[in-house]
């Protein structure tokens, strides 16, 4: 079931504005070319064949934007290994592509981060589990009073000049910049960002919403992690966090963990800023798949209980939050639909990264990504580019060939 022709039939399938109750996906040379009710294919269909055994939901891989590491292995260690160690893992979780995201910290090991992302992207060619699609720089241009886990000690104020070496070092893959537009240099560097073709995301911010405003006018078009380190909403200065609730301008990341944001400020979320617009990530750290104890980011020693990831001081350090349990959280707390769960953790990701030409939705031309899962979102088998690179181990399935 590994070849470049297969039909996976009898799943639920969501396909890109209509749901085929008993439908089928044929994919081809790691492209999606049909999709469709299973009424619609010939009886004597020459094409090997997964017949699911049980009634499962057939949706698009989720592309996690912002992820730190997991398995053990992290961005920051900027090897071959610890990238390759992600992209097999997270599969597991049904991510089939995501950004690798930097921390904070000293320039030659951020350097080293970003020419280890460029290698592997630009060698990437075996599909072996989930893609990168490129870096989610997070810092070192923010706010020292929204630190949060990041080192405050290399933090740097905007630095357009900076910014383009990283970014030729990186061969082009920069996709996100975290920054604080409120620091000197800011509006400077959201137009540099914009300028390579990158998305200047507002976050670790102190920023008045007023200066939110201007960021927007200059290109700022997202903003990382809503609520968790940033000006928040205040009846007479409605900060970043009022800024990306009442602008559609922004995309806005939330952590759907029930512990970075409160069950019920993410279902008013959710009212109030729409599937349309909300973004599902991890944030997560090596930690991720692992047992409690103590790790490392960014230099930092985050000790990780109960599903909780935090710093000795007790500020949260990112998290070890998985996406299929981000996806089951939020269809939990807000009383929403498989479709706009697709919305958020597919389609909007693709579509910021402009990416929805080949990601992002089930239809005929698009990357074969897609993963299988239960009601509560267990996954079940993750299909990478038309490749099954993940079967949960017991799922019964028919195969003919």
């Amino acid at each position: 079931m590994m070849g470049d022709h297969l039909i996976v039939k009898n799943a639920r399938v969501y396909g890109e504005g209509q749901m085929f109750e008993n439908g089928f996906i044929e994919i081809r040379d790691q492209k999606i070319v049909r999709v469709g009710d299973v009424n619609a294919l010939p009886e004597d269909f020459n094409t090997p064949v997964i017949r699911l055994n049980s009634n499962l939901h057939l949706i698009p891989g989720f592309i996690d934007i912002h992820i730190h590491g997991a398995n053990g292995s992290d961005t920051m260690d900027a090897t071959e290994q610890a990238v390759s160690a992600m992209v097999e893992a997270l599969p597991k979780e049904g991510t089939t592509s995501f950004l690798l995201t930097t921390i904070t910290q000293e320039n030659q090991a951020i350097e080293t981060a970003l020419q280890n992302a460029a290698r592997y992207i630009q060698n990437q060619g075996r599909i072996s589990g989930a893609e990168v699609l490129g870096v989610h720089l997070e810092g070192p241009f923010i706010s020292a009073e929204k630190a949060g886990a990041q080192p405050v000690n290399y933090m740097k104020k905007p630095d357009s000049k900076l910014l383009e070496h990283w970014q030729t070092i990186a061969d082009g893959a920069i996709k996100v910049v975290t920054m604080a537009p409120e620091l000197s240099g800011g509006m400077e560097l959201i137009q540099q960002v914009r300028k390579q073709g990158a998305i200047a995301s507002i976050g670790h911010s102190n920023a008045s919403y007023k200066i939110v405003q201007h960021a927007i006018q200059r290109g700022a078009e997202h903003v990382t992690h809503l609520y968790n380190q940033m000006s928040g909403l205040h009846h007479r200065e409605p900060g970043v966090v009022g800024g990306a609730l009442l602008h559609d301008e922004l995309f806005a990341e939330i952590i759907a963990d029930g512990i970075h944001v409160h069950p019920d400020v993410i279902r008013f979320t959710y009212l109030q800023k729409t599937s349309s617009r909300l973004i599902l990530v991890t944030d997560s750290i090596r930690a991720k798949g692992l047992n409690n104890g103590t790790y490392d980011l960014g230099g930092q020693t985050v000790t990780v209980k109960n599903g909780e990831a935090r710093l000795s001081d007790g500020t949260l350090a990112g998290s070890v939050l998985k996406m299929n349990q981000a996806v089951n959280h939020m269809m939990r707390f807000t009383g929403c639909s498989m479709e706009d769960i697709i919305t958020m953790a597919s389609a909007n990701p693709a579509k910021q990264l402009k990416l929805d030409h080949r990601k992002g939705s089930i239809a005929p031309g698009k990357d074969a990504d897609f993963i299988l899962v239960n009601d509560e979102f267990e996954v079940l088998m993750t299909f990478c580019r038309g490749r099954c690179v993940y079967r949960k181990e017991g799922v019964s399935k028919d195969e003919n060939h």
